[in-house]
């Protein structure tokens, strides 16, 4: 990079070129405005004996009239050259186009050179991409497990020019221009692109040489495919997007021309497009009319040309959402369901009495539930004016309403490290189907919409029903059945009751049982039988493997906004031999209004686990809650059976593995038509 090029095959030439004639004042513009961004003109030297052009890089200084200083950019030894090689004329870049200037020469030396220009200049040439100057952009170039350092010279969305430097211990021999290579780019450390190439020209350097590849796959597949993809949606006015090139470091502003909670897509002029599919870009700004903006990480994923009425050339580029704030992310999801559904609201601000009198007339907070908590309603109500009031980026919670009249309510909550927790699903009986339904595609559109987001962390949803209640039991336990595929979408059954530590005193047992915190050996234990039980996905998605069990980074995100959660794990033993296995939720009181997220689910591995050993187990646990009547989840649900245990319903786990959502939209989207007809 900065050194003369031979020119002799790939340079302009300006003969052959279609001419338009430019003032002299015209031209001293541009070079101002090179001089004000730091850029560089094309100086062609012809050798004086020989038909050989080189080409060298000057830095036109400040110009006030007719005449131009430059220096050279680069510090190679330029006496022998300037003896060998005269003067022929200047090109200065302009986006895509070059101008053509032949001034007189009135000194060229080792530093610089001065030149009086001429009274008019020519339109040179007209580039139909226009290749892009960039600095500070390092390369990778790997071929046949060789890799070659340099630094990216240029590059237009079709090619780049790479420059790469020999080390001691190589040779251009060993590049292979009939193979492709991978380039890899690099700014301050951070990958900006990576894809395989292939060689359309290449320099002649000994040391260091010009390298023009193409990427062989114009356009990326960024995630896994879809059938169901995120909504696509246009704006009217239509936001605009707003970013520092992350090769030019150049600050570039693009209409969007649709968009979507994953994703959306610009559109630019073919001639000086600068978004390269599969390049990363690490800010990007989404502008809605000036109201507010988000920031976003994304990836340029296709570059396609746009049919026009006028012809002009277009291409239409489309960029995925990497990752984005969660409060960011909600505004924009909100935005799109508002414009798709008037009805339809994501984390919007609620009428706290408005919304506690929708869950006691739909039934959803029924009288046996409302005598377990009424105690606790004080505190219940704190809870949820902060769920609701301040909108954490933990919860959300989707409502469909009329004319202000709540008409469906569905919640979502990160209660494990990736994954989210469906629950609070209620209709009004007068539009429950309706209503119903509405709530849960909204619901739909949100996981499609946030899944490939990173900071969302949402490789699961999981859910809690009654296998009796009709509705949730079709949609969930409907498509668990009909898949027969566990690891992509499971259902557990789990016995519930309730545990009074005070009634049910716990019997001394043998010496040789005991209990004491689960190490990995116990949950690689608990992998082995829950694989053969079910071979589903509760360990991974409830955070019981051995790689994520220690993770505490959700319950420090609960408290730093307010909320309570700590998790516990327990193992029973026999003879050190694992028998059952404890997971003790502790949060806040009706976060979950069935408190399934402040209560243990135990794991019973084994048959030796009686009534007695199992009321000393649950007694032990009952020590680290506050005390009173204690909610139980127990797996297999037929042990209770075997213990002799009253259980007071059956809860169903339904885990959906979000690599799978095509097969749950399309499962919902053949019952909702069931349904419907």
């Amino acid at each position: 990079m900065g050194t003369a090029v031979a020119t002799t095959a790939g340079a302009v030439n300006p003969t052959t070129s279609e001419r338009k004639s430019v003032t002299r004042r015209f031209i001293v513009n541009k070079l101002n405005y090179l001089n004000f961004q730091d850029r560089t003109v094309q100086v062609n030297l012809k050798h004086v004996r020989y038909d050989n052009t080189t080409t060298l890089l000057a830095r036109p200084l400040p110009c006030r009239g007719e005449i131009l200083d430059c220096l050279w950019t680069d510090r190679f030894e330029r006496g022998n050259l300037l003896k060998t090689h005269a003067f022929l004329n200047l090109l200065i870049p302009d986006e895509q186009k070059l101008y053509l200037v032949t001034p007189k020469v009135l000194r060229l030396d080792e530093s610089g050179m001065s030149l009086q220009l001429a009274e008019t200049g020519c339109e040179a040439f007209f580039r139909r991409v226009y290749r892009h100057p960039c600095s500070g952009i390092t390369t990778q170039f790997i071929q046949n497990s060789i890799i070659f350092n340099g630094t990216l010279v240029d590059f237009h969305p079709l090619s780049f020019r790479v420059n790469l430097e020999l080390s001691p211990d190589q040779t251009f021999q060993w590049i292979d221009p009939e193979t492709t290579a991978t380039v890899n780019l690099f700014a301050e450390g951070s990958l900006l692109y990576s894809g395989q190439c292939r060689f359309i020209r290449q320099g002649d350097g000994q040391t260091c040489r010009d390298y023009v590849v193409e990427p062989v796959n114009s356009n990326r597949r960024r995630f896994r495919p879809k059938r169901y993809r995120s909504t696509r949606q246009e704006l009217l006015p239509a936001p605009t997007i707003e970013f520092r090139h992350p090769f030019t470091d150049r600050k570039i502003s693009l209409k969007v021309t649709d968009l979507s909670g994953s994703g959306f897509s610009v559109e630019e002029d073919e001639g000086i497009s600068v978004l390269l599919p599969g390049m990363i870009i690490p800010e990007i700004a989404v502008n809605f009319a000036g109201s507010f903006r988000i920031t976003c990480m994304g990836q340029v994923v296709y570059r396609n040309h746009v049919e026009t009425e006028d012809e002009e050339p277009l291409v239409r580029c489309g960029i995925a959402i990497l990752n984005m704030d969660a409060d960011d992310h909600v505004k924009l999801l909100s935005l799109l369901q508002q414009a798709a559904n008037r009805k339809s609201f994501i984390g919007a601000s609620v009428d706290m009495d408005a919304l506690w009198n929708f869950f006691f007339a739909t039934g959803f907070i029924y009288p046996e539930k409302y005598a377990y908590f009424e105690a606790n309603k004080e505190e219940i109500k704190r809870v949820y004016e902060k769920l609701y009031g301040q909108s954490p980026h933990i919860a959300r919670h989707f409502i469909y309403q009329d004319r202000g009249i709540i008409l469906g309510h569905m919640a979502m909550m990160r209660f494990f490290e990736n994954s989210w927790l469906i629950h609070h699903h209620a209709a009004s009986k007068k539009e429950s189907m309706r209503a119903g339904v509405a709530v849960l595609n909204q619901i739909g559109r949100f996981i499609n919409d946030s899944h490939s987001i990173h900071s969302m962390h949402m490789d699961y949803v999981v859910c809690y029903f009654r296998p009796s209640n009709k509705f949730p039991d079709r949609v969930f336990g409907g498509l668990s059945r009909s898949l027969k595929a566990p690891k992509a979408s499971s259902l557990d059954t789990f016995a519930y009751f309730h545990f009074l530590p005070e009634v049910q005193q716990a019997e001394e047992i043998p010496p040789s049982w005991g209990i004491e915190p689960a190490g990995k050996d116990d949950l690689l234990e608990l992998a082995y039988f829950y694989r053969h039980t079910s071979g589903g996905l509760l360990l991974e998605a409830m955070d019981l493997m051995t790689d994520t069990a220690a993770c505490h980074e959700l319950a420090d995100e609960y408290r730093k906004l307010g909320f309570k959660k700590e998790r516990l794990l327990f193992a029973l033993k026999k003879a050190g031999d694992l028998k059952a296995f404890a997971l003790v939720n502790i949060s806040d009181i009706g976060l979950n209004m069935s408190n399934l997220t402040n209560c243990p689910t135990i794991i019973v591995l084994d048959d030796e686990v009686d009534e007695t050993i199992l009321n000393h187990f649950l007694a032990f646990i009952t020590t680290k809650y506050d005390g009173g009547e204690l909610p139980v989840l127990l797996y297999p649900a037929t042990h209770a059976m075997k213990c002799s245990i009253s259980t007071e319903k059956l809860y169903a786990l339904w885990v959906l593995n979000m690599q799978y959502t095509d097969l749950y939209f399309s499962y919902l989207e053949n019952l909702i038509k069931h349904i419907q007809h």
